[in-house]
């Protein structure tokens, strides 16, 4: 780490300590963006647990912050529904899409209807089809790890991260495969605000999001006058209580499946390169050992939390850490603090990629939402490293990425690297 970077760190710690805990606000992307959030998550966990925020851009919202408080919101749909949204907005942001419509997803749904549009997709990432997939998956990941640079510089970010998973996010849709970086270029477009990512501003935000709407109605129209088949387009538009869906909630499904079938993997394999060089006994333990993939990779999707928080509104007062969250309140599970939860995993601020029980961490989320695809995000996740550990005796990190400024995705821009050479 840098002095510049110590230094940050030391300033944003006296500035989370020295605030009144009354005003606490932790949804600060310019601190995500510099990975310098910590100590206010470590201080709420500590002295606030479940705690109230008044004011700020995204407006008022509750924190819950520790791992057992967060499993028992997650897990308690009744209470808190996702039906509102499952992300921070910023008020800037609700202001621009006042009088336009709403694209709801199944995330943003309650039962019964979260669970039968949940359900017709679900098939894509069941195990037998991601027993079929992985072979393809694992030629893909060859075939981009053979077509990297040796010995010069590149961003790991662009050639793999996203690459592997526009790759496999074409196939789920069985999108136009030579247009796949369309899916990565309108998930950043989803989740970035003006200036930053590829984001310039409201209008061309709106504009590249209709094109992306266009593009898959037009699916829609191809795969609901064909044969049903197994990609996603096909089973919504194909799936009983699917194929007379609004427009607008098949938009709002498809948003859902870019959003998630892109980030949490792409960051978490941009993650594991980071993490490995930050910890590189942790990096020599793996070579030893490649065995100890499948532990590495759920010890990465932990450390990362890619996805940094989910959001809830009450449906009703609740009691929460003696507090009364009233109902219509806005409560947003911090899954980046859960996942450095001192009381519930050991040494959680350390990277180890042995560590037991490594699938115990909440970046899946729990319940009812729980994330459909994480067999598939580890899947793609474990089938990199297999293959990158036959190629390369290490992948080295030349200068500190660029991080995702956005208090949801928990992420990188750039991530530049070097292969020194192959094995």
């Amino acid at each position: 780490m840098s002095d510049g970077s110590i230094d940050l760190r030391r300033d944003v710690r006296a500035r989370a300590y020295a605030e009144p805990l009354e005003t606490l606000n932790p949804a600060q992307p310019e601190l995500f963006a510099q990975d310098a959030m910590w100590p206010y998550f470590e201080r709420l966990r500590k002295e606030a647990p479940v705690h109230f925020t008044p004011d700020g851009a995204y407006g008022p919202f509750w924190s819950v912050v520790r791992y057992q408080d967060i499993m028992a919101v997650d897990t308690n749909h009744e209470v808190f529904s996702s039906a509102d949204g499952i992300t921070l907005q910023s008020l800037e942001s609700k202001a621009q899409t006042v009088g336009r419509p709403t694209r709801p997803s199944f995330i943003s749904m309650d039962p019964p209807k979260h669970d039968v549009q949940r359900k017709t997709v679900s098939p894509a990432v069941a195990p037998a089809n991601l027993h079929r997939m992985a072979p393809v998956i694992r030629e893909r990941a060859g075939q981009i790890l053979d077509g990297l640079p040796i010995g010069e510089e590149f961003d790991w970010v662009d050639l793999v991260s996203k690459e592997l998973t526009a790759m496999t996010l074409a196939t789920l849709f069985d999108y136009p495969f030579e247009k796949r970086r369309e899916l990565t270029h309108w998930s950043d477009i989803f989740t970035n605000a003006p200036g930053h990512g590829p984001v310039t501003s409201w209008e061309q935000k709106r504009r590249e999001g209709e094109e992306c709407f266009a593009a898959f109605t037009e699916l829609w129209n191809q795969r609901v006058n064909a044969e049903p088949a197994f990609d996603l387009i096909s089973m919504l538009a194909h799936g009983e209580a699917t194929r007379g869906m609004d427009i607008h909630e098949y938009h709002g499904n498809v948003v859902l499946l870019i959003i998630g079938g892109n980030d949490t993997t792409r960051n978490t394999i941009s993650g594991s390169i980071y993490a490995l060089n930050k910890n590189p006994d942790q990096y020599d333990k793996l070579r030893a050992n490649p065995a100890l993939i499948p532990s590495m990779v759920s010890e990465t999707i932990r450390w990362q939390t890619p996805l940094a928080h989910m959001a809830r509104t009450a449906t009703r007062d609740f009691e929460m850490g003696g507090k009364t969250i009233r109902e219509g309140d806005r409560v947003v599970m911090w899954y980046v603090s859960g996942n450095r939860d001192e009381t519930q995993i050991e040494d959680p601020e350390s990277y180890i990629i042995d560590r037991p029980r490594p699938r115990n961490h909440l970046s899946f989320g729990f319940g009812i939402h729980r994330c459909v695809g994480n067999r598939l995000a580890e899947l793609q996740l474990t089938i990199i490293w297999e293959e990158i550990l036959k190629r390369f005796p290490v992948v080295e990190l030349v200068a500190e990425p660029t991080r995702t400024h956005s208090v949801f995705v928990k992420g990188y821009e750039t991530l530049p690297v070097v292969i020194p050479k192959r094995n």
